[in-house]
């Protein structure tokens, strides 16, 4: 949170976030969450690079697949969410 709150005070457009779960216990991982969906309802912009692929695309509006250093898959968040090969793949479905 203090990491987040210190890319604020720039006020920034856009909030570059690399991995800010890792490490996290999960209870944390939730509320971190929040908190960006929460800076994001008050306009920010925010670009994520995330393992957690679930929480990411059911805040993210859009989304890249990574995988080996290339982008394989883009869309919108919904649409990855649904795809057979991000359920089997990413989200353990």
């Amino acid at each position: 949170m203090l990491v987040l709150a210190r890319g604020l005070m720039a006020r920034p457009r856009l909030l570059l976030l690399d991995e800010p779960s890792l490490g996290l216990a999960p209870k944390l991982v939730q509320d971190l969450f929040a908190t960006i969906r929460k800076i994001h309802r008050q306009g920010k912009s925010i670009f994520l690079v995330e393992e957690n692929v679930h929480l990411s695309l059911q805040l993210a509006s859009r989304g890249y697949v990574l995988e080996h250093g290339h982008v394989v898959l883009d869309g919108k968040a919904k649409e990855l969410s649904e795809m057979e090969h991000i359920k089997q793949a990413y989200l353990g479905m």
